[in-house]
């Protein structure tokens, strides 16, 4: 039996998969285009310092004024003595927060913007930009129930970053909430969608490798599905077709499991995803195993113009040899053979006919032979499936999800990889997707 890729190990597809989540640095809290018009807004509309706590705010005023750190630290100080009320201690974050951005200490900041935010005094115009670095500031410091606290605030108060959905969704994750994560990126995915841009990939990868690791493999393989919607590049249709063949169940007969590897494999070298000779090697052995040569032959012969491996590569130069020999002049013939009518009204023989003829790139005139085998009782999942296969590669985009929408078994997720690549424009820049 066939079976290389069905015993990579678990690991494996998180190595293939990878993941381009960054821990994101936070920048700033008070980046300029960030930083609200007036001081006296960001410190809050209607404070009023105490008389003890006066002397030490106005140090504080001037020496952020000056952009001197250190009369600032020791004003600070001062201050901590003398700040009693409310308005002084929310003042006193503020100017904690100032000397963190004077220093480019995070943690300054961090400390300062917790001090302003639990007070309850920030100005609600200010209350989206300081959660969000707060929530940021967390996440970088992986204090994920904070961060998720600070990040769903933000997200209430109406906040515009960009970064909000995918640092909320991976504080969830990593926190253990897989479902609430999930949710999160579901949403972001088909907000960015509907606005008519590109997802981040970063809410695709994460999640699939949350539930890649929580084993709940139709989920994952639904949202890898979804992926492809917006990054249908080669490589991630590799991906996610080693994740198929990982994911589908040692169920049936070894024919059975080998059948459903080489309509995989198909797929795989219709998305342009072939990319290493063991590919090539299994993707033809198991051709020349189903008495396809005309298959075998293309594949191997493809590999060698793709120069994937030399046409002197010993074993499939040998394999090519043998296949073309017993193909013979069998794809002149076969299609007169297929439209005898003893060959349409046997369903098996129709179909395996139909299978030839893909083989030989006659797509069109397997249609009719898949359509008499899909009327038999034996197989009907399966000879619909490639029905519309051989529909989707001879053009017919409208008939080809006809077919794929009647198939319900095994190939299911095959259909709706089919589906997803029909549907598929021209592919966005290879750069763009998560592959490290």
């Amino acid at each position: 039996m066939f079976n290389r890729f069905r015993s990579m190990p678990a690991t494996a597809m998180a190595v293939v998969l990878g993941c381009a989540l960054m821990a994101t640095a936070a920048p700033a809290a008070a980046q300029k285009k960030e930083k609200p018009k007036k001081e006296e807004e960001a410190k809050g509309k209607g404070l009023t310092a105490s008389k003890g706590f006066a002397p030490a705010l106005k140090k504080m005023t001037d020496a952020t004024a000056a952009k001197d750190a250190a009369t600032l630290q020791a004003a600070l100080a001062e201050g901590q003595t003398s700040a009693t009320a409310p308005d002084d201690k929310y003042l006193l974050g503020f100017y904690q927060l100032q000397l963190g951005i004077l220093n480019k200490d995070q943690a300054a900041q961090a400390q300062g913007l917790d001090v302003m935010l639990d007070s309850g005094l920030t100005p609600p115009e200010n209350l989206a930009v300081y959660n969000f670095y707060s929530g940021n500031f967390a996440y970088g410091a992986k204090d994920y129930p904070k961060a998720i606290k600070r990040l769903e605030a933000a997200r209430a108060a109406g906040s515009t970053e960009a970064n909000v959905p995918v640092l909320l969704m991976d504080s969830y994750l990593s926190s253990g909430q897989v479902d609430q994560g999930i949710a999160i990126a579901k949403t972001a995915i088909e907000a960015s969608r509907a606005a008519g841009q590109r997802p981040s990939d970063e809410l695709y990868v994460r999640p699939i490798k949350a539930l890649q690791a929580a084993k709940r493999n139709d989920e994952m393989l639904a949202l890898m599905t979804a992926r492809l919607r917006d990054y249908s590049q080669p490589q991630v249709w590799r991906q996610t077709l080693f994740s198929v063949l990982q994911a589908a169940p040692a169920a049936g007969t070894p024919k059975e499991q080998e059948s459903f590897t080489l309509d995989t494999m198909r797929l795989m070298r219709a998305a342009g995803a072939m990319t290493e000779r063991l590919e090539y090697d299994e993707y033809s052995a198991l051709a020349s195993s189903d008495g396809l040569p005309g298959e075998a032959v293309a594949v191997i012969v493809e590999g060698e113009q793709k120069r994937i491996f030399p046409s002197a590569d010993a074993k499939l130069a040998a394999r090519r040899d043998d296949q073309k020999a017993r193909a013979g002049n069998e794809a002149s013939t076969i299609v007169a053979y297929a439209k005898q009518p003893s060959t349409l009204t046997n369903p098996k023989t129709a179909g395996a006919t139909g299978d030839a003829l893909v083989g030989y790139g006659h797509y069109a005139d397997a249609i009719p032979l898949y359509q008499a085998a899909a009327k038999g009782a034996a197989e009907k999942d399966m000879w619909t499936y490639r029905l519309g296969v051989a529909q989707a590669l001879s053009g017919d985009k409208a008939g080809a999800k006809a077919s794929f929408g009647q198939v319900t078994g095994a190939r299911k997720r095959l259909a709706d990889l089919w589906v997803v690549k029909l549907d598929a424009a021209s592919p966005p820049p290879a750069a763009a997707a998560a592959t490290n």
